[in-house]
């Protein structure tokens, strides 16, 4: 099978089958996708990825396709799920059910080129399928396979279902968020998912690299990526294990407050909310001389960053009374004038007006067959010679059967549409 089309990005000529639902595995090949991966996205014949129920929906604009499902007249009643626009956009999609034998060939002959495979069910769903690692390598021995779950492929709690709630709270993440008379907070976007989404993507890239280069040569081998939803945000509490492990000291919520530096928060304006962080002492130095109170640098209390930290709610006092005279925009201003780092804290209207933001292309434009114009994130990180893109929003589901079974599988029309009325596509 070859590649229908050619990527602009880093990453043309990469194949990945994404068998993967939800977030994590989405947000992971949507990345891959962006700078030029050629993403087959595989979904059951029944509904496809539960994404495409997300709210919130769009009224969809245009009506009709080549093949009017099931999905999509549904969607004409209730609207186009924007989660799925975004987290789809850059992927073809297919329809295949891998329970079935017929549909565990049709994954295989899939992958006989590809380079990467996702998959996020419960650990042993797919070896119970004849789609085990060890099967998927005797097809493909190059083949990168990034395996998602709960609790990863081994130790006692593997076999537990996992969404990335329960993920913030045994990484320790829900237990230090929030205020000291506050309950554990979490987070108000997917965090776990998607932090488990950028460390896959970091992974795909290591094992490639690995079988492709490497110190020889590369090995020309593929191998199998473990990924847990609790170990990426786990791995992100630094100095912590080390301060339990020799101190038996555990971290207590402090709100907007930063254990290790001072002044750091979120302050009110006359008219809003503005941050600053001024840990470094020539940046604190900055900050006393901005806020009138240039004393305060020889006060024993804030003299260095552990004493400020020490004392932090008293100099936060300090400095929200000056914050709190000042718009947001003059109080920003005026500490910037003084050399200060401080910045406005957003919504998304604020977003999309900002001159920042529209300067990098944070915000993109593409025209959808659903919606029409849609405005979508830009792709993050920029690059000067191989830039990523988005040449397209989430596709319908099954959009592509013909151009990947037929085209490109070589799968002659009767066959198809026997798998097709078979429910196996």
């Amino acid at each position: 099978m070859t590649t229908a089309r050619e990527r602009q990005g880093p990453l043309d000529g990469l194949r990945v089958v994404d068998c993967s639902g939800m977030i994590a595995g989405g947000f992971a090949t949507t990345q891959l996708a962006d700078f030029g991966a050629d993403v087959i996205k595989v979904e059951h014949p029944d509904g496809g990825d539960p994404l495409r129920e997300w709210p919130p929906y769009a009224e969809r604009e245009a009506q009709g396709s080549a093949d009017e499902t099931g999905e999509q007249r549904a969607t004409d009643e209730r609207g186009v799920s924007l989660w799925w626009k975004s987290i789809g956009r850059n992927k073809r999609c297919v329809t295949l059910d891998l329970s079935a034998a017929e549909g565990s060939a049709l994954l295989l002959d899939l992958i006989a080129d590809a380079d990467v495979l996702f998959e996020n069910f419960r650990p042993g769903t797919m070896e119970r399928w004849g789609l085990g690692p060890e099967r998927l390598h005797e097809e493909n021995p190059g083949l990168i396979v990034v395996r998602q779950s709960g609790y990863g492929q081994t130790g006692p709690k593997s076999n537990k279902p996992g969404f990335g709630t329960v993920a913030e709270g045994v990484s320790n993440w829900a237990q230090v968020n929030g205020f000291p008379d506050s309950k554990p907070l979490l987070p108000p976007i997917s965090l776990a998912d998607l932090t488990a989404a950028n460390v896959a993507v970091q992974g795909v890239m290591f094992a490639v690299f690995e079988r492709d280069v490497g110190r020889s040569g590369g090995s020309g081998e593929g191998q199998v990526i473990d990924m847990s939803l609790y170990e990426p945000l786990f791995r992100l509490f630094l100095s912590e294990v080390e301060a339990y492990d020799r101190l038996g000291e555990t971290r207590e919520r402090i709100g907007n407050h930063h254990e290790s530096a001072a002044p750091r928060n979120v302050y009110e304006t006359a008219d809003g909310y503005m941050t600053l962080s001024a840990s470094a002492q020539s940046i604190f130095e900055n900050v006393a001389e901005a806020v009138g109170r240039p004393d305060l640098v020889e006060d024993p209390r804030f003299a260095d960053n552990e004493a400020r930290v020490e004392h932090a709610d008293e100099l936060d006092e300090v400095i929200e009374a000056w914050t709190r005279e000042r718009s947001t925009e003059t109080a920003i201003a005026e500490m910037e004038a003084a050399d200060a780092i401080v910045g406005p804290v957003y919504d998304m209207a604020d977003i999309f007006a900002d001159e920042q933001y529209a300067a990098r292309d944070n915000i993109v434009e593409v025209e959808d067959e659903d919606l029409g114009s849609l405005k979508t994130a830009g792709p993050v990180p920029r690059f000067t010679r191989t830039p990523g893109a988005v040449d397209h929003a989430g596709p319908r589901h099954g959009q592509h059967n013909d151009e990947v079974y037929l085209s490109e599988l070589g799968l002659d029309e009767s066959e198809f549409d026997r798998l097709r009325d078979a429910g196996v596509i």
